[in-house]
């Protein structure tokens, strides 16, 4: 699985409101493994920016913790897969639980088949 995911971050875990993260981990897979961890500061929080900033690095999916129905929807229009509810974790440990089938999510807004099994959601 070759993936890009982006989680939003503050103080060295997953931020549990998405809009107010300090700096998104930008994470690439290769493989089915994490061979690169970015980190870098958002811009300033303008409705429907984060979507298209984040699509930017070439993103496939978001890790969220909490996440508006508006914003995934706008993720979702830039081809980017939501998932919503993950626990409170740091993102490379976030990345593997996802990427070994392990990521447990409260909810989960993946509209894009890409054939990987993923809890309700094929991603």
């Amino acid at each position: 699985m070759d993936r890009i995911i982006a989680i939003p971050m503050e103080n060295g875990n997953l931020c549990a409101h998405f809009g107010h993260c300090q700096y998104f981990a930008i994470v690439k897979v290769e493989n089915s493994q994490v061979v690169d961890i970015k980190e870098l500061a958002p811009p300033e929080h303008v409705p429907g920016l984060y979507p298209r900033w984040v699509a930017g690095f070439g993103a496939t999916d978001v890790i969220a913790g909490g996440m508006g129905q508006k914003a995934i929807e706008l993720f979702n229009q830039q081809n980017i897969n939501a998932f919503v509810g993950a626990p409170i974790k740091g993102a490379k440990e976030l990345v593997e639980d996802f990427i070994n089938n392990r990521l447990s999510l409260t909810a989960n807004y993946c509209n894009h088949d890409h054939g990987h099994e993923h809890g309700n959601c094929n991603h």
